[in-house]
């Protein structure tokens, strides 16, 4: 092995790693949009993942890198609630996790155990410093941080356990064969006592990561369930989609699965009022609507709850439904081609936005959630102040949590100041930028990019964030922003007596407050 052959391998490997990590994200990218087929998306993935892995092999180095890599590159494309990940985790979890510890162990020789100690020798060795060295670390991390033992302990579990990358490491020694014996038996510069001893530091090492982690999650889970702001109990989320468009089901359910608490499993509705008077919907097509919105929820392993009214107002429908559910969140989706028409603005303002006790979001879909790069999210002065704002902060920070694209914030000073001071509560990939009118917010949504997305809290009449230039906003969605994806959220102006959560977001200066009850209601 000579300067030839390390300068090959840098040179292959940095040419491997630009096309998987720059070319495979724009493949993905162009492929969930033209595709919409769930058998073909997971095709797709698994696709990508062999040809990164043949693509390392090529550069020199082994497979599992490039599967590494392909994974790195489309994590982002693939929501961490959608049905796609639920389905690479659930083979994953089922067929490739078990076929690679079965071939694990049965690269284990039982024999050199019982031919000497040097295996167990070099398995402790390797115990001690791959167990000690990540619990050293975790110790470091915790005093550091200044994070609770249970906390530290969590970090250890999940660091601690050695598998694929090192059973790869020793594999590429093992195979490297130096020189022979005289008798023929090849020299290896890593012999079986060290792949053997390997294989024992991943047994160990993984069984160690589960109960540690297992047990100081559930720990965390406990006190975080001890300690809210308002009590006892979370904050009550009950999200409705009001489907009338097949077009929009999916898109809706889509983002009913993104913005909602991780917690929150069964508190999801799905609703059509059937109104034959007036042709709006028939029971056959309330039941496909409604057919089709559970089984792509089911798909993500998401319960929704079907709905279905008799009402001769779809408004009034809507509206009992929101009282005898006791929703929180109300999604209303646009069809692509009409946009914001003049009867849908009439509905909007004088019928859903007549509940003062719920958010309204109207949601605009061009192209799928997981392609989304960038969310650009104007802020209007004052929007700190009203009832809702940080209940509907939450579905933003889930949005970003649960797709992994970048939120850029333009807002005022005062609201940036605020909302800086929760992300460190609850982190997530953001810029600030500050808006010093609304002028300059329109500006920036009309020059959106493709795969950019624009989200805007509005509000109603009589609110203090309300601007005469937010009953505009229809009119420049639907001349600027035909083809991007836009949110239009529309905080609730008053709290429900039931509210538990009144004095954790009523009082906007308690800055220390709203980092928790955001913090608590992620988990």
């Amino acid at each position: 092995v000579g300067t030839e052959f390390w300068v090959k391998l840098s040179v292959s490997f940095v040419v491997f790693g630009l096309i998987v990590l720059l070319i495979f994200p724009m493949i993905g990218r162009w492929f969930f949009k033209k595709v919409d087929d769930k058998i073909s998306q997971y095709i797709f993935v698994l696709v990508m993942i062999y040809l990164a892995a043949l693509l390392a092999e090529l550069a020199g180095v082994e497979a599992i890198i490039g599967a590494f890599f392909a994974g790195l590159a489309l994590n982002r494309l693939i929501p961490h609630t959608s049905s796609l990940m639920n389905r690479v985790e659930f083979v994953g979890n089922a067929i490739f996790i078990p076929f690679f510890l079965i071939s694990v162990g049965m690269l284990i020789d039982f024999k050199v155990f019982f031919k000497s100690w040097e295996t167990l020798e070099v398995a402790g060795i390797m115990l001690v410093a791959s167990i000690g060295g990540k619990y050293l670390s975790a110790v470091a991390t915790q005093k550091t941080f200044r994070l609770t033992k249970e906390e530290g302990k969590l970090i250890f579990g999940l660091s601690s356990a050695s598998a694929a990358a090192t059973l790869a490491s020793v594999m590429v020694g093992y195979n490297i064969i130096l020189s022979e014996t005289e008798t023929g038996e090849p020299i290896r510069l890593l012999n079986e006592h060290v792949l053997n001893g390997s294989i024992l530091l991943i047994l160990i090492s993984c069984t160690i990561s589960s109960f540690v982690s297992m047990a100081s999650a559930q720990k965390i889970a406990e006190q975080d369930n001890e300690d809210t702001v308002s009590g006892n109990t979370h904050e009550e989320e009950n999200i409705l989609l009001a489907l009338n468009y097949e077009a929009t089901v999916e898109r809706m359910v889509n983002l009913g699965i993104l913005i909602k608490a991780h917690s929150n499993t069964e508190n999801i509705f799905a609703l059509n009022v059937i109104n034959e008077d007036k042709n709006e919907s028939s029971v056959k097509n309330a039941e496909k609507l409604l057919y089709s919105a559970t089984d792509k929820a089911a798909a993500a392993d998401v319960k929704i709850q079907p709905l279905k009214r008799y009402d001769n107002d779809v408004i009034n429908g809507v509206n009992n439904v929101i009282k005898e559910q006791n929703i929180t969140d109300i999604i209303i989706g646009l069809e692509d081609e009409k946009g914001f028409s003049p009867s849908f603005v009439y509905n909007l303002y004088n019928g859903y936005l007549q509940n003062d006790h719920v958010n309204v979001l109207v949601y605009h879909a061009a192209q799928p959630l997981s392609t989304i790069k960038k969310y650009a999210v104007m802020i209007p002065e004052n929007a700190h102040k009203e009832a809702g704002f940080f209940h509907a902060l939450l579905r933003v920070w889930n949005i970003a949590r649960n797709s992994g694209a970048t939120i850029v914030f333009y807002a005022s000073e005062t609201i940036l100041d605020i909302l800086q001071k929760i992300i460190k509560k609850a982190n997530i990939e953001a810029e600030f930028i500050i808006m010093n009118s609304w002028k300059d917010g329109e500006k920036t949504a009309a020059e959106l990019k493709e795969d950019e997305a624009l989200i805007v809290f509005m509000a109603k009449r009589g609110m203090k964030s309300y601007i005469p230039q937010m009953r505009l906003i229809p009119e420049l969605l639907n001349r600027n922003l035909r083809n991007n994806n836009y949110l239009l959220i529309f905080p609730f102006s008053e709290f429900d007596e039931n509210d538990v959560e009144k004095r954790s977001v009523g009082n906007h200066d308690d800055f220390m407050e709203i980092g928790n009850v955001i913090k608590k209601i992620f988990k």
